[in-house]
C-alpha cells in the first residue's frame, strides 16, 4: 500500500460468521465502509458536519471486491484504505483486509461526493481532496 494508507483493526464476533464459521462474504463490505468512516474521521472529516457545513455526502458508487482466504471468529483484522486515483466528483480507493501477514480480500471502492440536497454529483471540495492527499 502507498504512503497514504490508513489501517483500521477490527474483531470478528460471532454474528459476522456463517454457519461455516467463517465471515460471511457480504461483511466484508460492512468491515471497508467502518475503515472509510474512520479514515474520514482521522482526517478530522466528520460526515454529519461535512454535510451540515458544506451540503455534501460520499456515496458509494462502484465497487469490485476479490476473495482469497477466510477469517473465521475471534480473528482480528486489518482493513486499509488507500486513496489511488481522483477524478472531479470521485475518488477510487484500494481496501483490502488481511489478518497478519494472510490476504483475506481486496477490493476496488469508487465513493462519490454529492450535494446532500439532491444526490447530485459534485466537485471534492479542494481542503478534503487535499485532506485524502496527504
Amino acid at each position: 500500500m502507498t504512503a497514504t494508507t490508513f489501517n483500521w483493526n477490527v474483531r470478528v464476533y460471532y454474528e459476522d460468521t456463517d454457519i461455516a464459521g467463517v465471515v460471511y462474504h457480504a461483511n466484508y463490505l460492512r468491515f471497508f465502509e467502518r475503515a472509510r468512516t474512520e479514515w474520514l474521521r482521522h482526517l478530522g472529516i466528520g460526515q454529519e458536519k461535512l454535510m451540515a457545513d458544506h451540503g455534501v455526502k460520499f456515496v458509494v458508487r462502484r465497487i469490485a471486491m476479490d476473495f482469497f482466504s477466510a477469517a473465521r471468529l475471534d480473528d482480528l483484522l486489518q482493513i486499509s484504505v488507500s486513496p489511488v486515483k481522483f477524478a472531479g466528483a470521485s475518488v477510487h480507493l484500494e481496501q483490502e483486509a488481511r489478518v497478519e501477514s494472510r490476504r483475506l480480500c481486496a477490493g476496488t471502492v469508487q465513493v462519490a461526493c454529492v450535494r446532500d440536497a439532491d444526490f447530485l454529483p459534485v466537485p471534492i471540495p479542494e481542503f478534503i481532496k487535499e485532506k485524502m492527499q496527504s
